[in-house]
């Protein structure tokens, strides 16, 4: 076996591998003797059938197989020998040309590149805090009392308001016409709670039981139902049933009813608190890991395996299939789908992929096995029986995997942030909870 290595365009390798026709033939000869102990045919004993016809049956696809086998045993060798680290995997073709008593084939491959990171003392990267406010925990008890909140009709005098629960009849035409869509019965949702749109939710407000009204709605440019979108329709709508909200009391009672040992409301307010800063420091920590990615991404230099991306966006590409599989859309398997949709992000991540590889390989910057305990700990807490969740992670490599990219990251961030120039700013609770 000979082997020759070529440097083309970029990352583009060329390994050209020489194999002698005797070895193959040997190899190819011996396994069909073995494969012949066992085949079947008729008219023959098992382990009679005659070489000739095992050759003739099974030779084009064991020669196939030997060539394979062998051509990648030289690939790997090769490449280690040349230390060469291989992205993705290589495309071979035979060559028309070899020497006398030679098969000789191309491996056309890519490899990883150079990383070089650039002086992130230099890099500018917001770093975000937030404070759970007394206000924050005072919102997020009352979205608990809604949940448990009851209704209750009202008398057919009174007309609806903010927080009332209304059932109406409703049909909308534009220019005279029906629209799909526009037509409902026994239709329910609650008043201020921005179940509908803007005009159809003030429209509605002050109504009686057995009351009808006709009103215009200009419907937004942007809105989902692009049939309809930025048109104007004239809505008839007819009230059937008005409901008032009960909202439970912030009580000792309520403390109860949502698991808190106590039972006082000092405790309820407590467990909010505690609940609303765990969920706080994962968007922080994800905000900020977003902000250190960036600079990475701007600081780094490398040119981009095309076979890493492409098997990047594929990968895209099958989540987005999956998605709308699970959506209920038809034929979510054969949709087309363009790859160029995705190339841009599949670029992004293969990027920032390689750049955290080589931070953390230069840095020592791997997930230690207290950090990882410590981090399934903290995503247990927020579960009625942590114990079961832990073992939950524990007791499988890919969660656990999972967990070990996210401890990585966090590393990467820190390790970051004490070399950048970092500037601090307090996010409002609300803004960090409403970002996308």
């Amino acid at each position: 076996m000979a082997v020759q290595v070529e440097s083309l365009e970029k990352l583009e390798r060329r390994i050209t591998i020489t194999l002698a026709a005797d070895v193959i033939n040997g190899e190819v000869e011996s396994r069909l003797k073995r494969l012949s102990r066992t085949v079947k045919a008729d008219g023959f004993r098992p382990g009679k059938v005659p070489m000739s016809v095992v050759a003739q049956r099974y030779g084009y696809s064991v020669q196939y197989e030997v060539v394979n086998d062998r051509v990648g045993q030289a690939f790997n060798e090769a490449t280690n020998e040349a230390k060469l680290r291989v992205a993705g995997a290589p495309r071979i073709t035979q060559k028309d040309e070899a020497p006398e008593g030679q098969l000789a084939f191309d491996a056309t491959f890519e490899v990883y590149p150079e990383v070089k990171i650039g002086d992130l003392t230099q890099a500018e990267i917001e770093r975000v805090s937030t404070e759970v406010s007394e206000a924050a925990i005072d919102r997020t008890v009352e979205i608990l009392r809604k949940q448990r909140r009851t209704f209750g009709l009202r008398g057919k005098e009174e007309g609806a308001v903010e927080g009332d629960r209304v059932t109406i009849d409703f049909e909308g035409k534009i220019d005279g016409e029906p629209f799909q869509g526009g037509k409902a019965e026994a239709f329910q949702f609650i008043i201020g709670e921005g179940q509908m749109l803007e005009q159809f939710d003030q429209a509605v407000r002050g109504m009686k039981v057995g009351e009808s009204k006709t009103f215009p709605l200009q419907f937004p440019a942007d809105y989902h139902g692009q049939d309809v979108a930025g048109k104007e329709a004239d809505f008839l709508v007819s009230v059937r049933k008005i409901e008032a909200q009960n909202l439970p009391a912030v009580d000792e009672a309520l403390a109860k009813s949502l698991g808190i040992k106590e039972g006082t409301v000092e405790g309820l307010r407590a467990d909010v608190k505690k609940n609303l800063e765990r969920e706080v420091k994962f968007r922080v920590l994800a905000r900020n890991k977003a902000a250190v990615m960036d600079a990475l991404a701007k600081a780094a230099e490398l040119e981009l395996p095309n076979a890493l991306v492409a098997a990047e966006t594929e990968r895209l590409i099958g989540n987005a299939r999956a998605d709308l599989k699970q959506r209920g859309v038809k034929d979510a398997d054969t949709a087309p789908i363009p790859a160029e949709i995705f190339k841009p992000q599949a670029e992004r991540r293969v990027r920032l992929g390689l750049v955290v590889a080589e931070l953390v390989r230069a840095n020592n910057l791997q997930a230690k096995p207290e950090q990882l305990q410590k981090h399934i700990e903290e995503l247990s807490q927020s579960y009625e029986k942590p114990a079961e969740v832990m073992r939950w992670y524990l007791g499988d490599r890919q969660r656990m995997a999972e967990v070990e990219a996210v401890v990585i990251e966090t590393n990467v961030t820190d390790f970051v942030l004490a070399r950048a120039k970092v500037v601090d700013k307090v996010l409002p609770f609300d803004d960090l909870m409403t970002a996308a």
